[in-house]
């Protein structure tokens, strides 16, 4: 592979990962700013329309940062990946208009009215509103997630003459199962991020002995999300995500496990070192049987390995291997900790366990580190295809950009995004500092 395409593949990887620490940020809290507001309206509760208020700030500067991350990445398909967009732009057009279209402003007009219309709309357009951005954030996340699903399977297309792809059918796009399950996962995904962040920020208030009510609040609505979530990203999100991957990328699922050799009743690794040299797993801990009963639900199941496959054809292993299982490493410890947490709530212990409250908070960072390791495994163990089975990314990338204009923009953005993360760092803490007692938005 080219230096230019490893540039180009550098500068999107970059751009990317860091824009979507913000649409993590806005699906998680959209639903919370929905039912504060529903809670409010519903039993006349002002401290729950605070705290609506509250997550609709923090929820705005996530909003802002995500649309001016997200920009770049649109022209990157014209610039960096021309004959990618000009091939198959006719498919993968149509769900980004969508969520422009659709989403994006649906999203952004009622979130207008949340942050400036209080007093200008009645109460029920009001909530109806808050309703409204979580619909519009989480069909914008739907819209991504098809397009990027119709480039892990393609489904709905022909090949014209020339080897352009022409859009066959927009429903068969847009109703994939492989679409909806990995979307099911990433809104999954982005909940338990939710969950953890409204918990963590509520466990700050009631160590600091501030905001407590709120801080109860929070921990209460926050540990309960993360629980459920957590839960439902391993089954049945999580388990029938991966038996689409199982199905149609075979060769990533053994990438995935660091499986080189096909094996009847093949082992789970829990951990592990791949040596692709050797084609081995260096101190390997298996779960015996339990990959072939996972795979295929027997555990006599013969399970296909690396080496069936030619090694053009093998992603990235190493990589693919560690995100999997930084991914399913933190998924358990969320799990295990929200349902901690939710013991204690039921004792009516939690608010005042401090060591709870703690871990609570520190966990705050992690699912988005969860969440980004699952996007690392999903798009570089499609690896070597831009879309599976039709293009490799190879001969995807413009030919007349060269590496160095890749390398010297892709500087440029890495300075502008430390900017832009750390005045969303300050803003987000400002917003936290100043609590969510009653002040005008």
């Amino acid at each position: 592979m080219g230096t230019a395409v490893i540039a180009d593949r550098l500068q999107f990887a970059f751009t990317i990962m860091f824009h979507y620490l913000f649409p993590i940020g806005t699906m998680g809290l959209a639903p919370f700013i929905a039912w504060f507001n529903i809670k409010a309206y519903r039993g006349r509760d002002p401290e729950a329309a605070s705290a609506a208020r509250f997550w609709t700030k923090v929820f705005a500067v996530n909003f802002a940062a995500g649309v001016v991350t997200g920009i770049p990445m649109e022209f990157q398909f014209g610039m960096n990946w021309a004959p990618f967009a000009a091939r198959s732009g006719a498919v993968i057009g149509q769900p980004l208009v969508m969520e422009g279209v659709y989403a994006f402003f649906l999203e952004s007009i009622f979130l207008g009215v949340l942050l400036y219309g209080r007093r200008q709309v009645s109460e029920r357009i009001y909530v109806l509103s808050s309703v409204l951005v979580c619909l519009g954030s989480w069909l914008s996340g739907f819209f991504i997630v098809a397009t990027d699903a119709w480039m892990q399977h393609p489904v709905g297309y022909a090949v014209a003459a020339g080897g352009r792809i022409e859009l066959r059918s927009l429903a068969a796009v847009l109703l994939s199962p492989f679409a909806w399950w990995q979307y099911a996962h990433v809104l999954t995904g982005a909940l338990v991020a939710g969950g953890f962040i409204v918990a963590g920020v509520g466990s700050y208030y009631l160590l600091a002995h501030r905001d407590e009510s709120f801080g109860r609040r929070f921990v209460r609505a926050g540990t309960m999300v993360a629980f459920v979530f957590s839960a439902i990203a391993i089954f049945p999100t999580g388990d029938l995500n991966g038996a689409d991957v199982t199905r149609y990328q075979p060769v990533k699922l053994a990438a995935m496990e660091g499986l080189f050799a096909s094996q009847r009743g093949a082992p789970l690794a829990i951990l592990g070192m791949p040596d692709t040299a050797r084609e081995t797993l260096i101190d390997p801990v298996f779960v015996p049987d339990a990959l072939s009963f996972l795979a295929y639900g027997n555990v006599a199941a013969n399970v296909k390995g690396l080496s069936s496959y030619a090694r053009t054809l093998w992603p990235p292993v190493a990589l693919t291997y560690y995100a999997y299982h930084v991914m399913v490493g933190l998924g358990t410890i969320f799990v295990s900790l929200a349902a901690l947490a939710l013991l204690w709530l039921l004792r009516r212990k939690l608010f005042g366990a401090r060591w709870l409250l703690w871990m609570l908070m520190l966990a705050m960072p992690f699912p988005y580190v969860a969440n980004e390791a699952g996007w690392v495994t999903t798009e570089v163990g499609r690896q070597p295809w831009i879309a599976y089975g039709l293009m490799k990314t190879a001969d995807a990338a413009s030919q007349n950009v060269a590496a160095g204009e890749t390398i010297f923009t892709l500087i440029g953005f890495a300075g502008m995004y430390f900017a832009i993360g750390v005045l969303f760092l300050l803003l987000t803490l400002r917003e936290i500092g100043a609590g969510p007692a009653e002040a005008p938005l």
